[in-house]
């Protein structure tokens, strides 16, 4: 597929924004007074040429530094597939990592700031552009119409991340810093709320087809994807299998038959993926997981339970694992996303965000708990095929067998995306009876992390999770 060239070439005014934007949360969102630009902010909003290029860099993945999209660095996937039963360090290099996996976080840990930090920097982004589309006397209403609605999208992505993640979290909706560095944490509730109003009204205004090639920029059926997982999440059964049903039935997208080509550019099965370009490697996944030497053992390895997971013959671990021998042990780890770097004979890949196969496990979940397992189970059965294996042999009547299928199918398709797995076992409440038998140290605590320190100490109003 052609990309253009907003997809890999961030232009003047957006490296302008890099320097407004890059690690400058070290508050909650926290800018400098009079920050250094050779061009008015007005300027770069005075019309749609020179806004794409800075409303591109909303979009930007680099897997090294600088990156306008806050999950460039991979900390959402390493944390919570420790948290969970995914992944362990082999040897504990390093350490503040390892308190992910065994449950000893503490507010001063240095990894956690990046789970709460690349979120709240990059949402001062978005709600820049924001302000400016509501602000601007230039640009057409057609344009600020579509370009709000995307940033609604990319908005409710951050916030459904932290909340699931720190539970209650401030709420930010404007660029004002002078607004916003004391605020509180909102309830979760809250927090829900806002996702969901941004959703809706982005639905309002974006349309079927993507605004620009590729699947980057939103659509449609971006903004109901992401709302079937909300209101999934919220036990809104009805309304999530609605959401899921849209996008499935829309025809736009279909599974991939060979698991290999999921995640490449291009692909049938995305809904919404950024073009991976890093100026260093391709995806920070790649950094974290792939061994960059033959014989170096792997900063991360599946834990067993993830492994005894699959079921024999399941393309799934022949194609998204892959395995190392060291010593005479057999290590796997995550291999979904297969190029460190970027030469001429690699196919491209494109970082995934949302996908079909996650809107088909919706679909099937929001089925069983309305109590049609049979319309449940065929969904699932269709995930399965894909990996070639059998239809489940889970009873379509038995809605407990249903939803534990479904569960097992979740955890062995969206492993290391996301956070899925850590936030399933906690949305479901399993997570005490799952990790507490798998591990030691789990605790009803564990399930949100710690506030950061610096920011507890940077705003008064915010207030520690239990535990910590």
């Amino acid at each position: 597929m052609q990309k253009n060239s907003t997809q890999h070439h961030i232009i003047t005014a957006a490296l302008l924004m890099t320097a407004l934007f890059a690690g400058s949360c070290k508050k909650l969102i926290q800018i400098p007074s009079s920050p250094p630009t050779q061009i008015s902010e007005a300027d770069q909003y005075l019309d749609s040429a020179s806004a794409m290029s800075a409303i591109a860099w909303v979009y930007s993945y680099d897997a090294g530094t600088n990156s306008g999209f806050g999950y460039a660095d991979a900390f959402l996937t390493q944390s919570t597939a420790l948290s969970s039963d995914e992944l362990v360090q082999p040897q504990p290099y390093d350490p503040d990592m390892t308190e992910f996996y065994n449950y000893s976080l503490t507010a001063i840990n240095s990894d956690v700031p990046s789970d709460w930090n690349d979120s709240y920097t990059a949402l001062y982004t978005v709600n820049d552009v924001l302000a400016n589309m509501s602000s601007s006397t230039t640009l057409s209403a057609s344009f600020k119409t579509e370009i709000t609605a995307e940033m609604k999208v990319m908005r409710s992505l951050y916030y459904f991340n932290l909340v699931n993640l720190f539970g209650g979290v401030p709420i930010v909706t404007t660029p004002n810093y002078n607004l916003t560095a004391t605020l509180a944490c909102a309830p979760v509730d809250s927090v829900y709320s806002q996702i969901v109003s941004d959703l809706t009204s982005a639905q309002q205004n974006l349309q079927v087809t993507y605004p620009s090639s590729g699947h980057y920029r939103p659509n449609l059926y971006v903004a109901d994807a992401l709302l079937a997982k909300v209101y999934l999440y919220q036990q809104q059964w009805q309304d999530a299998y609605n959401e899921a049903n849209a996008v499935i039935g829309s025809g736009l997208y279909s599974l991939v038959p060979n698991p290999n080509q999921v995640f490449l550019d291009g692909s049938a099965e995305a809904i919404w993926q950024l073009p991976a370009n890093g100026s260093q490697y391709v995806t920070a996944e790649t950094l974290a997981f792939i061994p960059y030497s033959a014989g170096t053992i792997p900063s991360y390895i599946c834990t067993p339970w993830l492994l005894n997971a699959f079921e024999p013959g399941d393309l799934r671990m022949q194609d998204w694992l892959f395995q190392t021998i060291i010593n005479g042990d057999t290590l796997y780890y995550p291999y979904k996303y297969k190029n460190y770097e970027v030469t001429s004979s690699n196919t491209t890949e494109d970082y995934m965000i949302l996908r079909l196969a996650e809107q088909y496990l919706i679909r099937a979940e929001a089925s069983a708990e309305l109590g049609n397992g049979a319309a449940a189970m065929a969904d699932v059965n269709i995930v399965r095929a894909r990996a070639g294996l059998p239809a489940s042999t889970a009873n379509p009547a038995s809605q407990p067998a249903v939803l534990a299928a479904i569960m097992h199918e979740r955890q062995v398709e969206l492993f290391t995306e996301w956070g899925n797995r850590w936030y399933d076992l906690k949305r479901t409440g399993t997570a005490a009876s799952v990790l507490g038998s798998e591990k030691t140290g789990f605790t009803t605590n564990a399930e949100l992390y710690p506030i950061p320190q610096t920011e507890l100490q940077n705003d008064v109003n915010l207030k520690q999770n239990p535990g910590y």
